[in-house]
């Protein structure tokens, strides 16, 4: 990285990069926390103690809607799956962070240890024999402005 002659540069270059995450992707998630204060007022983890269980829930099902059915928007809310998701997410992190999170996962499984297991040797026949989408990939048109 250069380095302008600005004292701040040199401290700033090392110091978390908030900056590289996506403008669109904080803005909608914070369009579903919005929906979510509406709902249950702000910051209520803050309040109250959470269960890992419930937010891992709420974000399997709005990643799974908009990746299964292919529903952009939950039909409730009428904000994106995808911002939902990131906003259980947060709150899972914020709650942990701030202690209040209730760590009811299930006893441990072997899910990490088969996908880190060197799956890809073991199914890169199905690749080669059956390609996943036959050549026909969906594609995703940006909303117009």
């Amino acid at each position: 990285m250069k380095y302008g002659n600005n004292p701040k540069d040199m401290i700033g270059s090392k110091k978390v990069a908030i900056n590289l995450v996506p403008a669109v992707g904080i803005i909608y998630e914070a369009l579903a926390m919005m929906n979510g204060a509406k709902k249950y007022k702000p910051y209520n983890w803050r309040k109250n103690k959470v269960l890992a269980s419930v937010y891992v829930a709420a974000l399997f099902r709005h990643v799974m809607a908009w990746y299964d059915e292919q529903e952009e928007y939950a039909s409730d809310s009428g904000v994106h799956h995808l911002a939902h998701a990131k906003a259980n997410l947060g709150i899972l992190i914020d709650a942990m962070e701030t202690g209040n999170l209730v760590d009811d996962r299930p006893r441990g499984g072997r899910a990490a240890t088969l996908l880190n297991k060197n799956q890809n040797a073991k199914i890169s026949h199905l690749h080669t024999r059956r390609p996943h989408h036959k050549g026909k990939v969906k594609v995703l048109r940006r909303a117009a402005r």
